[in-house]
């Protein structure tokens, strides 16, 4: 009686002890999954050129940043060149709140010789 009953239930539901043919995967689904690391590598790109070099910035782009006036855009430019970002930090230009807002905005690139 439930012989009967066990073997009609894994039949009904696909589970009669078959292996399920490997599926595959077409060419276009494969450059599709490729796509997004190519997309991440313009995005890196496009993030970099966006950013803002603190060497050579004016006051106005400066101040365009959020958190940096008057005040702090002078002493940016006041304290160039820097090496480093950070040193933004590091030479107290501005406080610690103020440069984790912009530090994902910003760059200092060095002056080619």
């Amino acid at each position: 009686m439930f012989g009967s009953i066990g073997s009609n239930f894994y039949q009904f539901n696909g589970h009669c002890g078959r292996k399920k043919a490997p599926v595959k995967t077409a060419p276009a689904a494969k450059e599709a999954a490729a796509k997004p690391e190519a997309k991440k590598a313009e995005t890196k790109a496009e993030a970099k050129a966006d950013l803002l070099d603190i060497n050579t910035a004016s006051k106005d782009e400066l101040k365009a940043l959020e958190g940096i006036g008057d005040l702090y855009s002078q002493k940016i430019i006041d304290g160039r060149p820097y090496a480093k970002k950070d040193q933004l930090l590091s030479k107290k230009i501005v406080p610690d709140a103020t440069y984790k807002k912009i530090k994902d905005k910003i760059i200092a690139k060095q002056a080619k010789k």
